[in-house]
């Protein structure tokens, strides 16, 4: 079977139109390149300056890939797509989130916490946090979040399991000025809580 010269003609001709119509559909500089390739060896067959089919689908591969090559670099340079940049730094979000830890998480063995439906592996800046307490997000570090307690009630608790006692209730009436009960015994020879009268 012989390949119509004409035939071959038109093919790369409107092959190449194709091409060149697909790029404005799809941009990219690839197609375009492709299809000015076959418009340019459908004119030289026109002209009768590449007869034989193989050379002109060899010469159509090498002058396709020479123009992409050569000439996209500088299409995308001079013409450019629309394109959005926007800051989409999801760790910048979740710090400072509270999450909750599902296995224990300490500063030297990592557990895991619940985060956004899903579990992440969790270290801990100090201390060890117990599973069901409450952290908050520091950072990512690779896939690794590094916490620290909510609340300092989660190291209260720890410590107090390592001591085996349960810590006293805090003070809370040492900021109460009314309740102050310093008197002369502490060293000072002065009671340091009486006003000075000048």
């Amino acid at each position: 079977m012989d390949l119509d010269p004409t035939l071959l003609t038109w093919a790369f001709a409107v092959g190449g139109l194709l091409l060149m119509l697909l790029e404005t559909l799809i941009p990219g500089g690839v197609a375009g390149f492709l299809g000015i390739g076959g418009v340019v060896i459908a004119a030289l067959r026109a002209m009768g300056l590449v007869v034989d089919p193989l050379t002109a689908i060899v010469t159509w591969i090498f002058l396709s890939a020479g123009l992409t090559i050569a000439l996209r670099p500088l299409l995308l340079r001079f013409v450019r797509g629309d394109t959005s940049l926007a800051l989409t730094d999801e760790d910048a979000e979740a710090m400072g989130q509270t999450v909750t830890v599902i296995e224990e998480v300490g500063d030297e063995d990592p557990g895991r916490i619940r985060f956004r439906g899903a579990t992440w592996d969790a270290r801990a800046v100090r201390g060890t946090l117990p599973e069901g307490a409450e952290a908050t997000l520091l950072y990512r570090d690779n896939l690794t979040w590094v916490v620290e307690p909510a609340d300092d009630a989660d190291l209260d608790a720890e410590l107090s399991a390592a001591l085996g006692t349960d810590l006293p209730d805090v003070d809370t009436t040492r900021d109460d000025p009314s309740s102050d009960r310093s008197d002369d015994s502490s060293g000072l020879g002065y009671d340091p809580s009486t006003p000075v009268r000048e």
